[in-house]
Parts: C-alpha cells; sequence; structure tokens
C-alpha cells in the first residue's frame, strides 16, 4: 500500500512537470530567447524569477528548459529499452547458438567503453543537439540492461505453459511478443523509469560543461549560462542557479518515487 501512495504521489508530480513543459509555449509570459527587461533583474515586477544578464525571463526560460531535459530523458530511455529489448530477448530466446553469441560479443563490447568519456567525447565531436544527445546516451546505455533481460527471457523459456505452445506449433516471434515480452514488462518498465531519470541528469551535465546545443533552452544550459557569466559571485544565483538545479531535483525525486513502486516488480523480474 505504502508503495503504491509513494508511486502515486511520484507519477503526479511527474505529471505536472510534464504538462508544464507541454504547454510551456501557453504559459510562459515571455520569448525565451527575447530580451524582456533589464539585465540582472530581481525577482518581481513582472518577472516571476527575474531576468538573467541579457535581460532574458528566467521563469519562461524554466518552462521552456523542462521540454528539451525531458526530451533527451525520454527519448534515451526509449532508444536504449528498444536496443536492450531486442538484443535481450533474441539472446535469451536462442541461447547457446551463434546468434546469442554474436549477440554477447556486441554487449561486452558496449560494455567495455567507458560511458561518461565516450559520452563527452562524441557529443564534443559530434555537436550533437537535443535528439542527437538522446541518440549519444540511448546507444550507450544499453547493455546492462540486454544482459538482465537476457537472463530473464531464459528463465522464462523454461516455463511450462510456453513449451505446450511450442509444441502445438507457435512460431518464436508469436511467442516472443505476445508472451515473453508481456512477462518483461513489470522490469522493462523498472528500467525505464530509472533510464529517464539518467538521462536527464546526463543531458544536465553536459549543458553544464558547455556540450550541448546552446541555441536550444534545457535546465543544465541555464546552470551552465549562470556559471560562466558569474552569478555565483553577483548574487544572482539565488535566482537564476538554484530553480532549475530545484526543478532537475523535483523531476528525479519523482522518478525515484515511481520506481520505488516498481522496485517489487524490476526486483522480481531481475532475480
Amino acid at each position: 500500500m505504502r508503495n503504491k501512495l509513494v508511486g502515486g504521489i511520484g507519477a503526479g508530480l511527474l505529471l505536472l512537470i510534464v504538462l508544464t513543459a507541454v504547454f510551456a509555449p501557453v504559459l510562459a509570459p515571455f520569448d525565451p530567447s527575447a530580451v524582456s527587461a533589464a539585465p540582472l533583474l530581481q525577482p518581481g515586477g513582472g518577472h516571476l524569477l527575474g531576468t538573467n544578464d541579457i535581460g532574458q525571463d528566467i521563469f519562461s526560460e524554466l518552462l521552456h528548459g523542462a521540454r528539451s531535459s525531458l526530451l533527451v530523458g525520454g527519448l534515451s530511455a526509449a532508444i536504449s529499452l528498444t536496443l536492450a529489448l531486442v538484443v535481450g530477448m533474441l539472446s535469451g530466446w536462442f541461447a547457446g547458438t551463434w546468434l546469442d553469441r554474436l549477440l554477447m560479443k556486441l554487449t561486452a563490447f558496449f560494455l567495455t567503453l567507458p560511458f561518461i568519456p565516450a559520452v563527452i567525447v562524441l557529443a564534443a565531436f559530434s555537436g550533437a543537439g537535443t535528439a542527437g544527445m538522446a541518440v549519444i546516451l540511448g546507444v550507450l546505455s544499453w547493455p546492462e540492461t540486454a544482459r538482465v533481460l537476457r537472463a530473464q527471457t531464459i528463465q522464462i523459456r523454461a516455463r511450462d505453459y510456453l513449451q505446450s505452445i511450442r509444441a502445438m506449433g507457435a512460431g518464436d516471434w508469436y511467442i516472443l511478443t505476445r508472451h515473453v515480452l508481456r512477462e518483461l514488462l513489470p522490469l522493462v518498465l523498472y528500467r525505464a523509469v530509472l533510464r529517464v531519470k539518467s538521462g536527464i541528469l546526463m543531458e544536465s551535465s553536459m549543458s553544464f560543461l558547455g556540450l550541448g546545443n546552446p541555441l536550444v533552452k534545457s535546465w543544465g544550459s541555464m546552470i551552465f549560462y549562470a556559471q560562466s557569466r558569474n552569478a555565483l559571485i553577483t548574487g544572482a544565483w539565488v535566482w537564476w542557479v538554484i530553480p532549475p538545479g530545484l526543478c532537475i531535483c523535483l523531476v528525479c525525486l519523482a522518478l525515484m518515487m515511481i520506481s520505488y513502486s516498481l522496485e517489487g516488480g524490476g526486483e522480481e523480474g531481475s532475480a
């Protein structure tokens, strides 16, 4: 019961953040890229969170920045989980065959890549934008989940009811899509929530390092510009740094609460 309550609160908080991002063009009082007031204006006077060093409304930046941060988190999770599902299910279902050995060698190769340095190098040399950053994070983050799904698929394959279905003439594709995928769904949802959280944190980190798209508003880029333009020593950090940092914490908190409610299914699936 407690797990469901925590998960419900997390889902409600996440839904509120997502709706805010979706309706950002309507809710934002100003164009986030336009100069709307004097530089470094303190909160008040029509500017809820003040302005940055060139006079852009920080509240409007915050609302539009949610779109980029959530997009990277969601898209990277979708790419990562799709790759992990395909590799994990096929490798586990055809365990011991040449296909299994090939897929596991591919997985081992990606596991040997140092994740954070690889992301930094690819982001720096590719000049990746929002979608590009999501692709980089998704392509580099699937191997661990794939191995977990492979182990679970091997356990599912041995169940009696699946053996009966195979004996009745059901093909591999039918069993994988209609039965195995359904059995893996709780574990996939659990991993997806964690992957979204990691994607948002990585996007914020990359943007803070200046490796994001400078023309796209995101929570990480807001903190990057605040730091690079000395907000921490001018007092502007109070309304320039804290709001995007707090938003990152809130969305991660919401996702962790959801993952806590799914943890029972995720742990059972990975046992």
